[in-house]
């Protein structure tokens, strides 16, 4: 009895995939720290600005990080008053959190030296390579069912 032929792609994208965001990473990683900002903080930043802020718990959620690794993150970004926290009004176990305008600032700075990175990175393709590019990988992270993928692309 004969095996079913199955068809392989001509082109596996994971490795090329792999080589650029470690690209992406290395580069990014020496532009933040000038900034004092390391990945994860933008990631937490962008997710404040996006959603206006956020309770404490519901950041770790979108974060996918445990309680003890969000109050150390938020204790990190509350330091260089780049976010404030307060308790909130209505119950006072639960913690709000916001960017602060140092923390708009900021973001905005680590958002003009990304922009740089990704020309360096990309910079072989186009404009119009880069949106396509851009809705790809939208497409391929919401398909995840990550919820900071989600947050990210609001």
């Amino acid at each position: 009895m004969a095996l079913p032929v199955v068809t392989q792609p001509t082109h596996r994208s994971g490795a090329l995939l792999d080589f650029l965001a470690r690209r992406m990473r290395l580069r990014t990683e020496a532009v933040l720290a000038p900034l004092g900002l390391r990945p994860r903080h933008l990631v937490a930043l962008t997710v404040l600005r996006v959603r206006g802020g956020s309770t404490q718990q519901a950041l770790a959620t979108t974060l996918a990080m445990d309680g003890t690794n969000i109050v150390g993150l938020l204790n990190e970004l509350e330091a260089d008053k780049l976010i404030e926290r307060r308790r909130s009004p209505e119950d006072r176990r639960r913690h709000l959190v916001e960017l602060t305008e140092a923390g708009a600032e900021q973001l905005a700075k680590a958002e003009s030296a990304l922009a740089e990175v990704e020309q360096e990175v990309l910079g072989a393709l186009d404009a119009s390579q880069r949106e396509t590019l851009y809705d790809l990988l939208q497409l391929a992270a919401i398909g995840t069912g990550v919820s900071c993928a989600q947050a990210l692309l609001d």
